[in-house]
């Protein structure tokens, strides 16, 4: 099941930082970010492999997460919360505001036979 985590932050006067290191269960091999949605809804698979690490950096975008058990909502609207999405989590995106900037970070490289399209019955 996907899993929220939240991202160490320093604050001061000057602004914020936060940090993404030794919280990704899994080496990057790819980067990639979603941003200018219209009311479309995006993703709409799982994977046989690829595990995924999602930041809303601007904005905010709701993921619905099914794992084949259990169905949840998650509200992304913060930049320093990351959300772990496992291979066998079926996810979509939607609700995204118009500023909003969705980067992912992956475990695999791209290969369209690693996407499953088809729904777990709810």
């Amino acid at each position: 099941m996907a899993q929220r985590i939240d991202l160490k932050t320093f604050t001061n006067e000057r602004g914020n930082l936060t940090v993404i290191e030794k919280v990704i269960p899994f080496e990057i091999k790819r980067v990639f970010y979603i941003y200018g949605v219209d009311d479309s809804k995006r993703g709409g698979h799982r994977h046989l492999k690829t595990i995924q690490a999602v930041v809303c950096l601007k904005g905010g975008c709701t993921i619905y997460n099914h794992d084949g058990e259990k169905e949840e909502i998650f509200e992304l609207n913060k930049p320093d919360t990351c959300l772990i999405i496992e291979p066998k989590d079926w996810h979509t995106m939607y609700n995204f505001t118009p500023d909003a900037i969705l980067m992912v970070f992956a475990s695999e490289y791209f290969s369209e036979s690693d996407y499953i399209y088809e729904a777990y019955a709810s």
